[in-house]
Parts: structure tokens; sequence; C-alpha cells
């Protein structure tokens, strides 16, 4: 996959997916009730008017607007130096852009992000994400995972007799 156009489709799809969940939520789902669906894992809407667990959002809708397009470029940055032989990291960078760009939409046209989904036992829960969320989680892993491939190729010891 040398050309760009797979991963820009990713990109797109990653969108497009998140953004149409986003709309059912907001269309079917209560404001802050949760539906249980497994004993660890439920619905509930919220809004995220920061960025990650809400951090930053002191910085207000047009500094936090700002934030993320300087991230994107900087992603598409380091995607676009990525040799075309690295599909694990290009995939990685493209599923980070696209959850980072649905993300950057809500906040563009709702001051917020719409979150969803929660992980929680009887005592402890972690904070509300969104599939966008995920698609930056696993992106970064992918980027990491290409990296320590990359690490352990290069600390392959060379045959002394080629």
């Amino acid at each position: 996959m040398k050309s760009w156009s797979a991963y820009a489709v990713l990109v797109v799809v990653a969108i497009a997916l998140d953004q149409w969940i986003k709309q059912l939520v907001e269309s079917s789902l209560a404001f802050q009730e949760k539906v249980d669906l497994l004993p660890f894992l439920a619905l509930f809407r919220t809004y995220n008017t920061g960025i990650a667990f809400s951090m930053l959002s002191s910085f207000g809708d047009t500094g936090l607007v700002v934030v993320a397009v300087l991230v994107v470029a900087f992603v598409l940055y380091l995607a676009t130096r990525t040799p075309a032989g690295h599909v694990i990291a290009r995939t990685g960078f493209a599923l980070i852009i696209g959850g980072a760009l649905g993300n950057l939409i809500d906040r563009a046209v709702y001051g917020h992000v719409i979150d969803y989904i929660l992980f929680h036992t009887p005592v402890w829960s972690f904070a509300v994400f969104n599939l966008a969320d995920a698609f930056i989680s696993v992106g970064a892993a992918l980027v990491v995972f290409n990296e320590l491939i990359g690490w352990r190729r290069e600390a392959k010891p060379q045959d002394p007799g080629n």
C-alpha cells in the first residue's frame, strides 16, 4: 500500500462511523443516564468540554480547536515521513487523524465532544469516552508497536559470514 488513498479512505470511514454513532447517541440515549450492557460496560451520554479526560477545558472552544488542528497537522507530518513499507504505523496515523477529526467536528459544531462509552465496576469507573477516542488510542498503539518491531529488526545481530 504505497498509495495514500487507502489511508485516506480509512480516515474518512473512521470519521463517518464516529459521527454516525454520535448522532445515534444524541437522538436515542438520555443525557447522563447509564444503560448497562454488561456488568462492566455501559452506555452513558455526556459531554467533554476539554481534551482527553477533560484536560485543557480552560482553553475554550477556539483554543481547543486550534490545539486539535495543530495535533492533526503534526501527526499528518509524521505520517508523510513514514516509509511506505511501514503499513502498521501508517494505519495507526490514519486512525489517529480520523479520531482527532471526529472529535474536532464535535467541538466545532457543538462546543463539546460527545462521549458515551463507560467501563466500570461497582466501586470504580473509567473516564467516559467515544469511538473517536478508541481510534486515537488504537492508532497510537499501532505506531508504538511498529516502532518496537523496528527496534527489534535493528537489534538483530548480523551474520558475520555475509
